[in-house]
């Protein structure tokens, strides 16, 4: 089994894809001609979006995300974390935490999405070296 994509639930796919078009570097790779579906090219993984309108349609309630409450995170690794930051405000991001240095060895900052979703922008974690 691999791990294949992440839908997060919007009002709006295709501004969606803008954003993360614009803010993060992503790639459009599909924007269903309804426009309630679609997904950007992330790697070995897709980030991928659904209308709230079509969940309901399935019988699904969406919630709504709390920057403030998340119950997850979407995390972007970079190696220049500022001025990824920096795009992402330019694009529309909200700014949750500015860019830290952490106790672990790695440097973090935070924005919220058009849609109020949590994103971490992050540099490579520095694991000790095993000996």
């Amino acid at each position: 089994m691999i791990f294949r994509y992440t839908i997060l639930y919007v009002d709006d796919v295709a501004a969606s894809l803008d954003f993360y078009e614009q803010a993060f570097g992503m790639r459009r790779q599909f924007l269903h001609e309804s426009g309630d579906f679609g997904e950007l090219a992330t790697g070995e993984t897709r980030l991928a979006f659904s209308s709230k309108a079509l969940m309901r349609q399935l019988g699904k309630e969406p919630g709504m995300p709390d920057p403030k409450r998340p119950v997850f995170e979407i995390a972007f690794e970079t190696d220049d974390v500022g001025k990824a930051l920096a795009q992402a405000v330019s694009a529309g991001a909200n700014l949750v935490q500015d860019v830290r240095e952490e106790p672990w060895g790695q440097t973090t900052s935070y924005v919220s999405d058009p849609d109020g979703y949590l994103v971490e922008i992050c540099s490579p974690v520095q694991f000790p070296s095993a000996g």
